[in-house]
């Protein structure tokens, strides 16, 4: 079995951990994982049961799959301090927005076998939507199993790195705009007398059943939407309101920044 690796124990790497270990496709033995200091490697062991280690350069020896769990601007830094250490045949997987596969090559100064990818934070419950995109060097068989390692924590999809740095906002950052969705939608319960609990419980499960219905019945959201909006209906009150306070505008505005965002993170 291949041997993972992750430098850098932040909620990301923490939301991948707990799904990879979740869906018992890989043992805790095979998964080793850094830290910053003392007190994180502790909460990190003690947590998830795995190997860990506050030196990098461990890490970097041990894994087939090195996982850099870790900030764009840092990526130099911690590259420089293990790029004399990973094996020869190591994938070097990096999660960070805004980091391209020749940042990575150029950071390791050698041909490398990279994978740019983009998970989010539902990764935490079996949920995650992962875009992987890897350079020329890594095998068919090589991509595949660092798309199955990532479906243990949600879905992959496969893209073109020109299209990488869009995907923060639709998949990446995305649920922070949905809780604030659901967040909203249940204060509007709140505010007509529904105990706050329940709103949030009707609320999210709206959500979740809505997106179902987009991911499995193939249907157009659009036509989706339709078939709610009962002529002269609640529905197209409700919907007449947030077109009219430009949703879509808002939403459209909002990805535009993060994207914007994502192209000034990348290192020099």
């Amino acid at each position: 079995m291949k041997k993972i690796g992750f430098i850098g124990s932040g909620k990301m790497a923490q939301a991948m951990l707990e799904g990879m270990l979740s869906s018992n496709d890989i043992t805790k033995e095979n998964i080793m994982a850094s830290s910053a200091t003392e007190k994180t490697r502790v909460k990190i062991e003690q947590k998830f049961g795995i190997l860990t280690t506050i030196d990098n350069q461990t890490v970097a020896k041990f894994a087939d799959i090195l996982i850099l769990a870790v900030k764009p601007d840092i990526h130099p830094a911690i590259i420089e301090d293990i790029k004399k250490e990973v094996k020869h045949d190591v994938v070097v997987v990096t999660i960070a927005a805004g980091i391209t596969l020749d940042d990575i090559e150029k950071f390791f100064g050698k041909k490398i076998k990279a994978v740019r990818t983009m998970p989010n934070t539902p990764s935490l419950v079996g949920e995650g939507m992962s875009v992987i995109c890897p350079n020329s060097y890594l095998r068919e068989e090589e991509i595949v199993e660092v798309e199955q390692l990532f479906s243990t924590f949600g879905k992959t999809e496969r893209l073109e790195e020109k299209w990488m740095d869009a995907v923060p906002a639709i998949s990446g950052s995305s649920p922070a705009y949905v809780y604030m969705f659901i967040e909203a939608m249940a204060d509007g319960g709140v505010r007509q007398g529904i105990p706050r609990e329940k709103a949030y419980r009707l609320a999210a499960q709206a959500v979740l059943g809505a997106a179902k219905m987009v991911l499995e019945t193939g249907v157009h959201p659009g036509e989706l939407k339709d078939n709610v909006c009962t002529p002269g209906g609640a529905t197209i009150e409700a919907v007449a309101e947030l077109e009219k306070r430009q949703l879509r505008g808002g939403i459209l505005a909002a990805m535009e920044k993060c994207t914007e965002k994502v192209k000034h993170l990348k290192v020099d």
